[in-house]
C-alpha cells in the first residue's frame, strides 16, 4: 500500500516538474486551453439550457434532460476545440516567424471559427450572435479611441437601446421568421401569451391553461 502511495507521489512530482519546463509552455498552454474551453462552455450552457428547456420546451422529463445534456456537451466541445485550435495555430505562427504579431491572432481565430463554428446550428448561432453584439460595441469604442469618429458629447447608449428595441420588435411583429427560434419563443411568451387568459389561474398563476375548459 505504501509502495503505491510512493509511486503516485513520484509521478506527481514528475508531472509538476514537467509543467515548469519553459520549452513545453506553448504545448501545455494549448492543452490547458482545451480544458478551460470545455469547463467554461459547460458552465455557460448548462444553466441557460436548463432555463430555456423547462420554460419553452414540451416533452417528458427524460427528453428535457437529454436536450439539456446535448446542448451543454455541444457548447463545451466546440469551445474546447476552438481554444485548442486557436492557441495551437497562434503558437505555430509565432514559432515560424520568431515573434508574435496582431495578424496571427486574427488568422488563427478565423481558421478556428471556420472549422469549429462553421456549422449553422442553434448553439453556434447563439455564440456568434453573442460575439457579434460585443464586437460592434468594441469596434465603436476603438473608433473613438483612435480618433476615427469624434467622442460623443452625450452618452449614445439611450439611442442605441431605442434603436435595438425598436428594430427587434418590428422584426418580431412583421418578419418573425428572420429571428432566432429561441428569441421568437421568448418574445411570444412576453408579448403574445400575455394577451390571452381565461380566468385567474392563467392570468396570474400559469401562462397557459392546462385543462380542457
Amino acid at each position: 500500500m505504501a509502495g503505491g502511495g510512493d509511486r503516485f507521489r513520484a509521478v506527481l512530482r514528475a508531472a509538476n516538474a514537467l509543467l515548469q519546463q519553459r520549452r513545453y509552455h506553448a504545448a501545455l498552454a494549448v492543452i490547458k486551453g482545451f480544458r478551460n474551453g470545455a469547463v467554461y462552455g459547460a458552465k455557460i450552457r448548462a444553466p441557460h439550457a436548463l432555463v430555456m428547456t423547462f420554460l419553452f420546451k414540451s416533452g417528458s422529463l427524460r427528453e428535457k434532460l437529454k436536450s439539456i445534456a446535448q446542448a451543454t456537451y455541444a457548447h463545451s466541445r466546440n469551445l474546447a476545440y476552438f481554444v485548442f485550435t486557436y492557441k495551437g495555430l497562434l503558437a505555430a505562427q509565432s514559432r515560424l516567424q520568431g515573434k508574435k504579431i496582431p495578424f496571427h491572432s486574427f488568422l488563427a481565430a478565423c481558421i478556428g471559427g471556420w472549422l469549429v463554428f462553421g456549422d449553422n446550428n442553434p448553439i453556434n448561432s447563439q455564440i456568434i450572435m453573442y460575439l457579434l453584439s460585443r464586437i460592434l460595441f468594441g469596434l465603436s469604442r476603438l473608433a473613438v479611441e483612435k480618433g476615427y469618429i469624434p467622442q460623443p458629447r452625450q452618452d449614445p447608449f439611450p439611442l442605441v437601446a431605442a434603436l435595438v428595441w425598436g428594430t427587434v420588435l418590428w422584426l418580431f411583429e412583421y418578419h418573425r421568421e428572420t429571428l432566432q427560434p429561441s428569441l421568437q419563443s421568448s418574445m411570444t411568451y412576453l408579448y403574445e401569451d400575455s394577451d390571452v387568459w381565461h380566468d385567474l389561474s392563467d392570468f396570474l398563476v400559469y401562462n397557459k391553461r392546462t385543462d380542457s375548459k
